[in-house]
């Protein structure tokens, strides 16, 4: 036993040799590959060697066999430079360390700004990211109150590898979502009588309405002291989202054409029957802790920061003053 212990240290310090041999003497470069799905050791060695990785395939995979690695090697799209190891190279594909794509989320997109860059990742259809998005029974895994995954698609900057399918994708950024409700969050809610939905949607609303984040929990608080007075809430941001596409400014026939909408906020009293886009943390956290102010209205100034008003004879002031500014 000592005898062939001896031996299989020799064998592998040989191949180690072999190995520091293989990258000297070449200028270093960066080469990327891809092991294809069940590929095993020697099938991943040839792959290397056609990429000028690897001179010696089955040595290779004799190593990937002595290391107790050859049924963990996995897909995927992989980056390595000229002088890299086997040990090195073995151990990134034994880990998954495939290539990844950023997959960015900005604040404020909605469903149907958010599936064509999935779509992009995952080489599908912009449809089908939408259809699956939209399934009901889908939702209802994720764990999320819906009626869709609109507003549970945590804004982020996310790291895919390349073709990912999209149920991963959307699972991931649903995590992510489900990470901001600690239980302190939950009592939060409980205290103020409100629903996991409801605070998505107002947040939604919220995140629509501001540029500015400490403008937030004053929105907020506008919308909060609507609703507790029966008062429509007459966000635009919801009559954007009936409509399906933006305006650059909101007229009243637009209102009026999607009157029947239960996302029109002009129309349909409380909150709408869900989120509007994906808000962030800074506006689901405005929609747990509105302001305590007296404000029932506010209009924007130009600059994207808004004028807030107690009574209706304010608000037209408002707007009849940063109407003139916009003239001058």
């Amino acid at each position: 036993m000592r005898k062939l212990g001896t031996a299989r240290g020799l064998m592998m310090a040989g191949l180690g040799a072999v190995s520091f041999a293989c990258g000297q003497g070449r200028p270093v470069e960066i080469v990327e590959v891809v092991i294809p799905p069940g590929a095993g050791a020697a099938e991943v060695g040839r792959v290397l060697q056609e990429a000028g990785l690897v001179g010696y395939p089955r040595l290779f995979a004799l190593t990937a066999r002595l290391k107790g690695l050859d049924g963990s090697l996995k897909a995927g799209r992989y980056r390595f430079e000229t002088d890299d190891s086997w040990s090195q190279i073995l151990a990134s594909v034994a880990r998954g360390e495939v290539v990844t794509i950023p997959l960015t989320i900005p604040e404020g997109f909605t469903l149907r700004e958010t599936a064509p860059r999935i779509a992009a990742l995952s080489a599908v259809p912009t449809d089908s990211v939408l259809r699956l998005a939209e399934d009901t029974a889908f939702v209802k895994a994720l764990g999320v109150p819906g009626p869709t995954l609109e507003g549970y698609l945590f804004p982020d900057t996310y790291l895919f590898a390349e073709g990912v399918e999209p149920a991963f994708t959307l699972m991931t950024m649903v995590e992510r979502y489900r990470r901001f409700w600690t239980p302190r969050r939950r009592a939060v809610a409980d205290s103020l009588g409100v629903t996991e939905r409801e605070v998505v949607t107002l947040a939604s609303i919220v995140e629509r309405e501001t540029r500015l984040a400490e403008e937030r929990p004053l929105v907020a608080g506008v919308y909060v002291n609507r609703l507790e007075r029966g008062m429509l809430l007459q966000a635009d941001p919801t009559v954007q989202y009936a409509l399906g596409e933006p305006r650059e400014r909101l007229l009243y026939r637009d209102i009026e054409a999607v009157a029947d909408h239960p996302y029109n906020t002009y129309t349909h009293p409380g909150l709408p029957p869900g989120p509007i886009a994906s808000p962030g943390e800074a506006a689901l956290a405005a929609a747990l802790a509105p302001a305590d102010v007296p404000f029932l209205f506010f209009v924007a100034r130009p600059d994207g920061s808004h004028v807030f008003s107690r009574t209706e004879r304010e608000h037209i002031n408002a707007k009849n003053r940063i109407r003139n500014e916009r003239g001058r």
